[in-house]
């Protein structure tokens, strides 16, 4: 795997929350489709201390909006050398997390899959996204052909936009482009069988979901060397949107704290 010229391009930082001590755990968090890396970063409140919060910002968006897009595949390969890069100040053996929603779970997994020589990952989380062999979905395909407001309007199936961004035409025309080229990236990404990840994975749906069904999700088994552990919370597709991120990070904490308590004995 080779180093990225600037690995720090690739991470985006702050907030009040989710600093946490020098040599604490980080959690690299990757956006859903059209989504703003720094969006994560206010869950941070939630992690205190505990825990580093790290948003992982591809080329084509956020501050990097000027270089060209890469495919699925390049962005979790970027993103697998950036955080090798970053971790090697302890050796590697950092706790490292990796939670992703929709797209980002798929490019978190894929990230994984780059990282198995990583001694600190300890845990993928995959929210709102099936199994990785399921991909991309006859739906996924389907939106990705689409344009402008034809597309906008499919993205309801989605929990796409809400109705105050439908109704201004150039609100949407601003947005509608990032999301478009991440269908697409979606819709190019091809699956490839590999050995069964050794971490823990933990897999997140919205009971209200209707891009998700358990069998679906239950296909992340064939992904995990042990079983993965799969949580229905109460939401949409974007049940944190909804109702709280604490559906995320309590689960976040959860598993630090576990890992903790494993090293102190």
């Amino acid at each position: 795997m080779t180093a990225p010229e600037r690995p720090s391009d690739w991470f985006v930082t702050g907030g009040s929350g989710g600093s946490g001590a020098p040599d604490a755990p980080r959690v690299y968090c990757f956006a859903h489709a059209g989504g703003d890396p720094r969006s994560f970063l206010a869950w941070g409140t939630e992690l205190g201390d505990e825990a580093q919060l790290v948003a992982v910002c591809p080329p084509g968006r956020g501050h990097r909006a000027a270089e060209p897009r890469p495919t699925l595949e390049e962005f979790a390969e970027g993103a697998a050398a950036a955080v090798h890069a970053r971790e090697s100040d302890t050796g590697g053996a950092r706790p490292v997390y990796l939670f992703g929603h929709s797209l980002g779970g798929l490019v978190a997994f894929e990230t994984a899959r780059r990282l198995r020589d990583l001694p600190g990952l300890r845990h993928l989380f995959v929210s709102g996204i099936s199994a990785p062999a399921l991909a991309p979905s006859r739906r996924v395909l389907e939106l990705a052909a689409l344009d402008g407001r034809e597309f906008a309007e499919q993205l309801r199936f989605f929990d796409g936009f809400p109705p105050e961004i439908m109704e201004h035409e150039d609100v949407l025309d601003l947005l509608l482009p990032g999301v478009i080229a991440d269908f697409r990236m979606a819709a190019g990404y091809r699956y490839r069988p590999a050995a069964p990840l050794n971490v823990s994975v933990s897999v997140i749906g919205g009971r209200d979901d209707a891009y998700l069904h358990a069998d679906k999700m239950r296909k992340w088994t064939d992904e995990c060397r042990t079983p993965p552990a799969l949580h229905w919370v109460d939401g949409g597709h974007f049940y944190f949107r909804d109702k709280s991120p604490k559906a995320v990070t309590d689960l976040l904490l959860d598993a630090v704290r576990a890992d903790r308590h494993i090293e102190v004995i």
